[in-house]
């Protein structure tokens, strides 16, 4: 059985322990054998992250030791999967970039806060991972982030939807879901989720779903490769002082 391991926690506001109970429920699904975890320092073990197949972030804001950091990046540079959403793997630990670079994003705003009605709009494009999706229309908040422009962009959400500053631009199309490599390993990222229920609408599960295993599947296909990195990324020094 593939291994993963959800580490719940952050601000209560993102619903993180039921949030997780539905991860977990996806993952056994799928026969996981899944550990969850309200502590950070589940990620102290950094041996034990190498022997997983999949890590499932789920902490909003916070902080964090860098050496827990250097753990997780290290694990999925080797070919360990990471999969999560909305803050908790996005606007996670703001104060540590080494945590953005590997993940992909970072929140900065969401106009209009919660209750805003949009549509989440699937992006056809070299992936199929998520080809069984159709377009679906939201009410929750709408994340505005800072990207990677590296991610490969699977949807995307029109922006403005409400009035503010960033309407002055025009019209935007913000990355929704993106997936990313880091080393040899897997990352997936969803905006959606501020609260349980819209992580368990049908369509957010079944990306979740989906995130999860194609993640978890690059620690097989891992072995086969060498990586390109001589030696594990350990992240900025200046981000470290």
């Amino acid at each position: 059985m593939s291994k993963a391991l959800i580490v719940w926690g952050g601000w209560d506001g993102h619903e993180p322990e039921q949030v997780a109970a539905i991860f977990e429920r996806i993952l056994k699904e799928e026969q996981f054998e899944v550990e969850v975890s309200n502590t950070l320092e589940s990620y102290a073990d950094a041996e034990k992250l190498l022997g997983l197949d999949l890590i499932v972030p789920l902490w909003t804001m916070g902080q964090i030791e860098q050496e827990l950091v250097n753990n997780v990046s290290a694990a999925v540079q080797s070919g360990v999967g990471l999969a999560g959403l909305h803050g908790g793997m996005c606007d996670a630990f703001r104060n540590n970039v080494d945590w953005q670079f590997m993940t992909g994003g970072q929140w900065v705003a969401h106009p209009g806060n919660d209750g805003v009605e949009y549509m989440v709009n699937m992006k056809r494009g070299s992936s199929p991972l998520l080809d069984h999706i159709e377009d679906f229309q939201v009410k929750s908040e709408q994340y505005y982030l800072h990207v990677d422009p590296a991610v490969e962009v699977l949807a995307t959400t029109r922006f403005p939807v409400v009035a503010g500053p960033h309407a002055a631009n025009g019209p935007v199309d913000m990355p929704v879901v993106w997936t990313k490599r880091w080393g040899a390993g897997r990352v997936f990222y969803n905006s959606l989720g501020h609260h349980a229920d819209i992580v368990d609408m049908k369509p957010v599960t079944e990306m979740m779903r989906s995130g999860f295993k194609w993640t978890a599947a690059g620690k097989e296909l891992a072995k086969s490769r060498v990586s390109s990195a001589t030696e594990v990324y350990t992240g900025m020094a200046d981000n470290q002082n």
